[in-house]
Protein backbone atom coordinates (compact mmCIF):
# COMPACT_ATOMS: atom_id res chain seq x y z
CA UNK A 1 0.00 0.00 0.00
CA UNK A 2 1.10 3.35 -0.63
CA UNK A 3 0.10 7.05 0.87
CA UNK A 4 0.73 10.44 -1.38
CA UNK A 5 0.11 12.35 1.97
CA UNK A 6 -0.76 16.27 1.47
CA UNK A 7 -1.90 19.04 3.34
CA UNK A 8 -6.16 18.63 2.80
CA UNK A 9 -5.97 15.18 1.64
CA UNK A 10 -4.23 11.60 1.66
CA UNK A 11 -3.99 9.36 -1.39
CA UNK A 12 -3.95 5.50 -0.43
CA UNK A 13 -2.74 3.01 -3.79
CA UNK A 14 -2.75 -0.93 -3.02
CA UNK A 15 -0.83 -3.73 -5.19
CA UNK A 16 -1.43 -7.40 -4.66
CA UNK A 17 1.38 -9.13 -3.72
CA UNK A 18 3.78 -10.21 -6.98
CA UNK A 19 2.22 -7.65 -8.98
CA UNK A 20 3.82 -4.95 -10.32
CA UNK A 21 0.35 -2.78 -10.92
CA UNK A 22 -0.68 -0.38 -8.33
CA UNK A 23 -4.20 0.88 -8.56
CA UNK A 24 -5.41 4.02 -6.75
CA UNK A 25 -7.80 3.16 -3.82
CA UNK A 26 -9.28 6.22 -1.99
CA UNK A 27 -8.80 9.72 -0.93
CA UNK A 28 -8.77 10.62 2.70
CA UNK A 29 -10.08 13.92 3.51
CA UNK A 30 -7.29 15.36 6.25
CA UNK A 31 -8.85 15.99 9.59
CA UNK A 32 -7.16 15.20 12.56
CA UNK A 33 -3.77 13.42 13.11
CA UNK A 34 -5.63 10.85 15.03
CA UNK A 35 -8.88 10.79 12.65
CA UNK A 36 -6.14 10.74 9.70
CA UNK A 37 -4.16 7.43 11.48
CA UNK A 38 -7.61 5.76 12.28
CA UNK A 39 -8.35 5.66 8.63
CA UNK A 40 -4.93 4.63 7.33
CA UNK A 41 -5.31 1.91 10.07
CA UNK A 42 -8.20 0.31 8.51
CA UNK A 43 -6.66 0.33 4.95
CA UNK A 44 -3.68 -1.72 7.06
CA UNK A 45 -6.02 -3.59 8.38
CA UNK A 46 -8.56 -4.41 5.63
CA UNK A 47 -6.16 -5.10 2.70
CA UNK A 48 -3.86 -6.96 5.49
CA UNK A 49 -0.87 -4.80 4.47
CA UNK A 50 2.84 -5.87 5.01
CA UNK A 51 4.71 -3.11 3.67
CA UNK A 52 3.64 0.68 3.57
CA UNK A 53 5.25 3.28 1.00
CA UNK A 54 5.12 6.29 1.28
CA UNK A 55 5.94 9.42 -0.42
CA UNK A 56 8.74 11.46 0.61
CA UNK A 57 8.27 15.49 -0.38
CA UNK A 58 11.63 16.42 -1.29
CA UNK A 59 12.24 19.49 -3.14
CA UNK A 60 12.69 20.28 -6.99
CA UNK A 61 16.49 20.17 -6.01
CA UNK A 62 15.60 17.02 -4.10
CA UNK A 63 17.20 18.04 -0.82
CA UNK A 64 15.05 17.52 2.93
CA UNK A 65 13.05 20.86 2.96
CA UNK A 66 10.08 21.76 5.55
CA UNK A 67 7.93 19.42 4.06
CA UNK A 68 10.01 16.26 4.12
CA UNK A 69 10.80 17.26 8.12
CA UNK A 70 7.38 17.11 8.67
CA UNK A 71 6.87 14.14 6.98
CA UNK A 72 9.60 12.37 8.86
CA UNK A 73 7.14 13.47 12.13
CA UNK A 74 4.12 11.59 10.60
CA UNK A 75 6.09 8.86 9.53
CA UNK A 76 6.93 7.83 12.86
CA UNK A 77 3.20 8.52 13.91
CA UNK A 78 2.38 5.87 11.42
CA UNK A 79 5.04 3.60 12.99
CA UNK A 80 2.94 3.35 16.08
CA UNK A 81 -0.29 1.79 14.41
CA UNK A 82 1.86 -0.30 11.90
CA UNK A 83 4.23 -3.02 12.48
CA UNK A 84 5.76 -3.84 8.79
CA UNK A 85 8.24 -2.51 7.13
CA UNK A 86 7.62 1.43 6.07
CA UNK A 87 9.51 2.70 2.79
CA UNK A 88 9.77 6.03 1.65
CA UNK A 89 9.63 6.91 -2.15
CA UNK A 90 10.46 10.72 -3.70
CA UNK A 91 7.22 11.96 -4.81
CA UNK A 92 8.58 15.02 -6.73
CA UNK A 93 6.17 15.67 -9.92
CA UNK A 94 3.58 12.78 -9.11
CA UNK A 95 0.55 15.03 -8.40
CA UNK A 96 1.50 16.81 -11.08
CA UNK A 97 2.09 13.78 -13.33
CA UNK A 98 -1.33 12.46 -12.23
CA UNK A 99 -3.13 15.49 -12.83
CA UNK A 100 -1.56 15.93 -16.57
CA UNK A 101 -2.64 12.17 -17.18
CA UNK A 102 -6.49 13.23 -15.84
CA UNK A 103 -6.11 16.22 -18.05
CA UNK A 104 -5.42 14.10 -21.33
CA UNK A 105 -8.20 11.76 -20.04
CA UNK A 106 -10.72 14.78 -20.09
CA UNK A 107 -11.77 14.39 -16.70
CA UNK A 108 -13.58 17.45 -15.36
CA UNK A 109 -11.48 19.68 -12.81
CA UNK A 110 -14.00 18.79 -10.48
CA UNK A 111 -13.57 14.69 -10.79
CA UNK A 112 -9.67 15.59 -10.86
CA UNK A 113 -9.67 16.91 -7.30
CA UNK A 114 -11.42 13.80 -6.19
CA UNK A 115 -8.57 10.97 -7.80
CA UNK A 116 -5.35 13.20 -8.47
CA UNK A 117 -4.28 12.36 -4.92
CA UNK A 118 -4.99 8.36 -5.26
CA UNK A 119 -3.35 8.66 -8.70
CA UNK A 120 -0.13 10.27 -7.39
CA UNK A 121 -0.35 7.38 -4.37
CA UNK A 122 -0.41 4.78 -7.33
CA UNK A 123 2.42 6.49 -8.94
CA UNK A 124 4.63 6.45 -5.46
CA UNK A 125 3.61 2.81 -5.88
CA UNK A 126 4.73 1.77 -8.97
CA UNK A 127 7.99 3.84 -8.44
CA UNK A 128 8.59 1.47 -5.47
CA UNK A 129 7.89 -1.74 -7.45
CA UNK A 130 9.95 -0.82 -10.41
CA UNK A 131 12.66 0.12 -8.18
CA UNK A 132 12.80 -3.66 -6.18
CA UNK A 133 12.00 -5.14 -9.49
CA UNK A 134 15.21 -3.80 -10.41
CA UNK A 135 17.16 -4.32 -7.48
CA UNK A 136 16.34 -7.99 -7.75
CA UNK A 137 17.94 -8.75 -10.83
Amino acid sequence: MALDVGSKRIGVAIAQPGSQLAIPLATIERGTRRDDLAQIRRYLESYAVDELVIGDPLTLAGERGLAARAMDSFVEEVRRIFDGAIHRVDERMTTAQATKTLIAADVSRRKRREIVDRMAAALILETFLARRRNDTR
